[in-house]
């Protein structure tokens, strides 16, 4: 598949070879605690997001991956093309777009009155993805970063949290919203106030979202701005 020019922001040296293969950089680094896999291809432990990431993304060495998956397992694995491995099988292939913020820090934060989430809520966060597929998303997620939500009674009708780290990179992602509660402005909310928080920390948000998902002109409108688009496939072993 042709993917199309990336386009990338102005930004210091220490950021963009972190942003490029930002994956490997946080399953290798701050969250290597939270990872299984070599020291050339990784993957988030069983439990938390099903994504791969690889020293090389481009010739990511999947059959080194096998002793730490299951067999019928999916990832998430992106910037390579060509055939895989044997005992790995391509399910679906498509592209996303890595975009960072590149706006002012928000003024307010909107969300004050967000439930910060935690493990008793993990069960709502991950049958909330299911029925809204933000991404990939495991019950354990939701410890990578801090998540915030709203709920309908004891139901979670909207979140937005944290998932990868590299040095002052933060990841914004989980955003999602119940089909009943849309049109409420909740996800933007909350991700104000993840932007916030972030950029007080000094941190630089960015998120990832699909060619074909409607976001991605949300997130523009929002202050994010394209980095790349790159090739991602979900992958099933054995």
């Amino acid at each position: 598949m042709a993917v199309p020019q990336a386009l990338h922001l102005s930004m210091s040296p220490p950021v963009q070879p972190l942003l490029d293969n930002i994956i490997w950089h946080a399953l290798s680094g701050p969250q290597a605690k939270y990872s299984v896999g070599t020291d050339q291809v990784r993957r988030y432990a069983p439990g938390f997001s099903p994504i791969v990431g690889s020293k090389d993304p481009a010739q990511p060495d999947l059959a080194a991956l096998a002793p730490f998956c299951e067999p019928g397992e999916h990832f998430y694995c992106g910037g390579w093309t060509g055939n895989a491995p044997v005992g790995w099988h391509i399910e679906e292939e498509s592209t996303m777009f890595r975009m960072i913020w590149a706006a002012p820090m928000p003024d307010n934060d909107e969300a004050d009155d967000a439930v910060q989430l935690g493990p008793e809520h993990a069960a709502q966060a991950l049958e909330l993805a299911t029925l809204t597929k933000p991404g990939p998303f495991g019950r354990r997620t939701i410890e990578l970063g801090d998540y915030f939500g709203y709920f309908d009674g004891p139901r979670l009708i909207a979140m937005a949290g944290e998932r990868m780290q590299a040095g002052s990179l933060r990841e914004i992602s989980g955003v999602c919203t119940h089909p009943d509660h849309q049109g409420r402005g909740l996800a933007r909310r909350l991700m104000g106030k993840l932007i916030r928080r972030e950029m007080r920390c000094n941190e630089t948000p960015f998120l990832h979202v699909m060619r074909d998902n409607p976001a991605h002109a949300f997130y523009e409108r929002m202050g994010f701005r394209d980095h790349r688009e790159i090739v991602v496939r979900v992958v099933a072993f054995g």
